[in-house]
């Protein structure tokens, strides 16, 4: 019987908080970061288009298992709508499927934005990653099919308008929930102006937990790659991580010893007590001596583990 093989790379573990430049892609981000850090395994949090700049967080060996508690947070979005043009992609990538010399006031923008706060309801661009009968609707829409996208609700929480530079544009501000498509948002808000809308700029600020400061530019990332020395390479590119505990911030906490660390590590629940000690809580994360040990479910006076982190 053969041994299972080893994983290449590093077991490495951490997010790195990308400020993505335009015109390079999600998954290429995600193959660069990577190949820099050597990395066994690495994924992202949530894709940004090429045409969009800003936060995206990448997540490294055992990390990646953190991915869907970033996936599910919240999301702030700098982005710029230009006036007359309706595109195939929402964005300026796709070709004009309507337009109009209409314009509108900056208080006319102003008086539909309460509209757009809250739950809404919203259909997915013709060119997203919805899934159509097993198939993505972009895959669809590139072969010119044509396919009807159902609305569904997402959340807004805050939605600004910062300015009208000129007539044929305005600048917002959203703050938003998990699966919200701004290039929806400047297509709707386009239509019921009477004057048609696409995104022309983009940029993410905010995935929570990860506060804007924690962004590193990719030339920041590329520029150590004039380290001859790989072990000096490395270490400078370590120094970048955030800890995996980060992603897990609005879960309940637990400190633990070192033996039940052993315990949860062979899969095995542990007690919990304490007067502090969680009752019921259906997700909670903990760690010893400052180590992320597993992710599970506190009931019944048990932490009973349902992800194990190396």
């Amino acid at each position: 019987m053969s041994k299972p093989r080893k994983p290449k790379g590093r077991p490495i573990s951490g997010w790195l908080i990308l400020d993505k430049p335009v015109d390079f892609g999600s998954t290429e981000a995600v193959s660069k970061l990577k190949w820099l850090y050597k990395a066994q395994k690495a994924g992202h949090a949530g894709t940004l288009d090429p045409l969009a700049s800003g936060m995206l967080p990448i997540a490294l060996g055992d990390a990646t298992k953190t991915v869907p508690y970033v996936m599910d947070g919240r999301k702030i979005y700098e982005f710029t709508v230009s006036w007359g043009e309706e595109r195939a992609t929402d964005d300026l990538e796709g070709d004009v499927t309507q337009s109009s010399e209409k314009r509108p006031s900056e208080q006319q923008i102003r008086d539909i934005l309460p509209r757009y706060i809250g739950t809404i309801s919203q259909v997915p661009p013709q060119f997203s990653a919805i899934k159509i009968a097993g198939e993505r609707a972009y895959d669809l829409a590139r072969d010119g099919e044509a396919v009807e996208i159902p609305s569904r609700e997402v959340e807004i929480f805050r939605l600004t308008l910062l300015a009208c530079p000129d007539a044929n544009t305005a600048h917002f501000e959203v703050e938003c929930g998990k699966g919200t498509y701004v290039r929806a948002l400047a297509r709707d808000f386009g239509r019921e102006l009477g004057c048609y809308g696409h995104i022309s700029g983009l940029r993410r600020t905010f995935v929570a937990p990860f506060a804007e400061e924690a962004m590193v530019p990719l030339a920041n990332l590329v520029a150590l790659e004039a380290i001859e020395d790989m072990d000096e390479r490395l270490a400078a590119l370590d120094a970048l991580l955030i800890d995996t505990c980060e992603a897990l911030s609005a879960l309940p906490h637990l400190v633990i010893n070192d033996d039940q660390a052993h315990r949860l590590k062979m899969g095995n629940p542990i007690l919990v007590r304490g007067r502090d000690a969680p009752i019921a809580e259906s997700e909670a994360y903990a760690t010893a001596r400052g180590r992320l040990i597993a992710i599970g479910e506190i009931g019944q006076g048990e932490f009973r583990p349902k992800r194990v982190f190396a």
